[in-house]
């Protein structure tokens, strides 16, 4: 007989959706979802600026057991993405799990009982066998330094942090940052803007992708034939893109990275047409370094006659607008600041404490990491979905979110038959996965010589350093010497 375990899932997110989903497929019913905002969606709530979308085809992006017929694109609109999770949270019963305005504060584990406690908002605790940690990683926005930021007498704010009373039609806009946010809402904003003046520390590869709307008659047949969408979701032309990513970006020197490079780089010399704006636009380290952008539309936009481009330093912001350290004023209504997230945060700033005190902050003095992807020593009965050391790059991470589960279950099984009270990975096997995965981390292409959300303080690479096919291996199954199960 099973013994029956109580949860709490920390975000209703993708993640987080998705561990109440499969816990309701076994039949246990004794979990929380914790969000501490007021709606589900994870990254899809926080971010709503003009031009949002998803970099991965919308019918890959989906769970693998819920298929949508309903996505209006071939690239699904933030709005489409975020109905779909709050469709799925209800179609699969999930919605009377989740508690809202709840932001997890703090988890304690008490070895004699092989419990955490986890404390909500500073007012309340609640005890838990295992605790899932669906936080996210793009959840801290990250603000730049700038000085003379708080003078500007315009609307300044954070892309994730969107000002709905800002005024954007006619008027003189700036935006910092040249990653996915910044290229989206540039393509965005230049019907409706007087000026752009995009600042860019430095320029982006960009991947062209091809973008259409779904028809009627299509969608209805994605409602009468599912087969029609795993063809597109299964579609090989599309796997085959993924798995020469992965491997390019692990194997730096070979073939498949130089496909990439060589058709970014096509796609920039045949998009633009002024050499001055190509010059500014070409990036000095090598495609996929940084996230690469997927965009069937910036090049066209970005050359739109009310758009400057300023790869300039910025010496500091005044009340009237930008100035840039060669002098020049950039006057402005309007500045977006597009400067990505702390990618270092997950659950923190939430106090972790583990077994025998050890503080999660303690744990990752030198960087976030986790065996696996998944578990750490000293933190028992502590699983992360989406955490530190995860795969991450241009694919879904709803398909790497459910390998992590299935990989995840397990563990939890030998709980569940009452085997055991408490599953953490060895010390020692934590150190040989990290030992090896900072050796090859360091020989991807994100450690190939550029400044990026991808590396920690120390420069290393803070991903999966291997192929794609290797994760999907290592979640199979759990090697059950690498942990250590209290009796």
């Amino acid at each position: 007989m099973s013994k029956e375990l109580r949860y709490v899932i920390i975000g209703a997110g993708m993640a987080g959706i998705l561990a109440g989903i499969k816990l309701l497929e076994r039949g246990e019913k004794n979990f929380t979802i914790l969000e501490k905002a007021s709606a589900l969606g994870g990254t899809w709530r926080e971010n709503r600026y003009p031009g949002l979308t998803c970099d991965v085809p919308a019918h890959a992006y989906t769970y693998s057991f819920a298929p949508y017929a309903e996505w209006k694109s071939y690239y699904a609109n933030g709005p489409d993405i975020r109905d779909y999770f709050e469709k799925v949270a209800a179609d699969f019963g999930v919605n009377p799990y989740i508690r809202y305005n709840a932001e997890v504060t703090s988890c304690d584990f008490d070895e004699a009982t092989a419990t955490w406690t986890v404390g909500v908002s500073g007012t309340e605790e609640i005890e838990a066998d295992i605790v899932i940690c669906a936080s996210g990683v793009l959840h801290h926005p990250k603000m730049p330094d700038i000085p003379g930021l708080d003078s500007f007498a315009g609307k300044a704010f954070h892309s994730a942090r969107w000002d709905d009373s800002a005024v954007l039609d006619g008027t003189r806009v700036g935006i910092v940052g040249c990653g996915s946010t910044g290229a989206q809402i540039l393509t965005a904003l230049t019907g409706r803007s007087k000026q752009i003046v995009h600042f860019q520390r430095s320029p982006q590869w960009i991947m062209p992708v091809p973008q259409f709307d779904y028809t009627d008659e299509e969608r209805e047949a994605f409602r009468k034939d599912v087969k029609l969408i795993d063809a597109i979701r299964y579609n090989k032309e599309y796997w085959d893109a993924i798995l020469r990513f992965t491997d390019g970006i692990t194997n730096i020197d070979g073939p498949q990275m130089k496909e990439i490079e060589d058709y970014c780089l096509q796609n920039l010399e045949n998009s633009i047409k002024d050499p001055e704006l190509r010059k500014k636009l070409t990036p000095n380290y090598r495609a996929a370094c940084k996230r690469l952008i997927y965009s069937w539309c910036y090049y066209d936009h970005v050359q739109k006659p009310n758009v400057y481009v300023d790869t300039g330093a910025i010496e500091r912001v005044e009340p009237a607008g930008v100035r840039m350290k060669d002098g020049t004023l950039h006057e402005l209504d309007v500045l977006v600041l597009a400067t990505g997230f702390r990618a270092d945060r997950f659950i923190r700033p939430a106090s972790v404490i583990g077994r025998n005190g050890k503080s999660l902050d303690d744990a990752w003095a030198v960087r976030p990491t986790a065996f696996n992807a998944v578990t750490l020593p000293d933190f028992p009965n502590f699983f992360m979905l989406n955490g530190p050391t995860g795969p991450v790059g241009n694919f879904s991470l709803i398909d790497i979110a459910e390998a992590q589960w299935k990989y995840v279950d397990q563990l939890i099984d030998r709980l569940r038959a009452g085997n055991a009270r408490a599953v953490e990975p060895t010390h020692e096997a934590m150190a040989d996965y990290e030992e090896k995965r900072i050796a090859a981390a360091k020989k991807t292409i994100f450690g190939s010589g550029c400044t990026s959300w991808y590396l920690d303080d120390t420069g290393v690479p803070a991903s999966w350093p291997w192929s794609y096919q290797a994760f999907v291996d290592a979640m199979a199954k759990p090697d059950f010497e690498d942990y250590r199960f209290a009796a």
